[in-house]
């Protein structure tokens, strides 16, 4: 089985799980997440792999990280993710991508992720759930992060947090590659 077959099985079965464990009917989960009945059948059912924004979209509605949405394997008290192990969840030909690094959901999900924007390249995103907060350190070039259609220049060695319950967007508008580490906590959903 492939790697990606893997990381389908176990999206299948951890959203029909989580979905279970938050008392949420299909058309519950499918307001909450804005994600149609339809497409979250196909995914519980290993038919398909959905996008990132529909995974984000997910694990936001359920309360969970998208580790936890993708996990193998049941979480220990510590938990090592070697680097072939963390989940590549965008890219670009460009070589523009994100890595989920590692995530933890005790008191609500909280994710690490590994970002590199080449030159040029944008990465949108939609409205998280309330209460998400997004923390960013850039390590190379100048980020430019857009938060509800504000800029914000944020250069390497330089750190940034927002609110990220509006729609947001990083982009590189500069000739070198910017790389940057980001944590993102979602507040724990509230049962139906």
């Amino acid at each position: 089985m492939s790697d990606l077959d893997q990381l389908t099985q176990s999206l299948a079965r951890n959203l029909k799980r989580w979905r279970g464990e938050r008392g949420f009917t299909l058309d519950a989960l499918a307001a909450r997440a804005g994600v149609s009945r339809g497409m979250i059948i196909q995914i519980e059912q290993a038919r398909t792999n959905p996008s990132v924004g529909t995974t984000v979209k997910l694990a936001d509605a359920l309360g969970v990280s998208i580790t936890t949405l993708l996990d193998r394997e049941q979480e220990s008290r510590v938990r090592v993710v070697p680097p072939g192990q963390a989940v590549r969840m965008w890219s670009a030909s460009t070589g523009s991508h994100t890595t989920l690094l590692v995530g933890a959901d005790r008191s609500g999900p909280l994710e690490l992720w590994e970002w590199r924007l080449m030159p040029g390249d944008r990465s949108e995103s939609d409205a998280h759930s309330e209460g998400t907060v997004e923390l960013i350190h850039v390590t190379g070039g100048e980020l430019t992060l857009v938060v509800d259609g504000e800029s914000h220049a944020v250069p390497a060695g330089s750190s940034a947090s927002f609110e990220a319950d509006a729609p947001h967007a990083y982009r590189n508008d500069g000739a070198v590659t910017v790389e940057m580490t980001m944590a993102v906590s979602v507040p724990p959903a509230r049962r139906v």
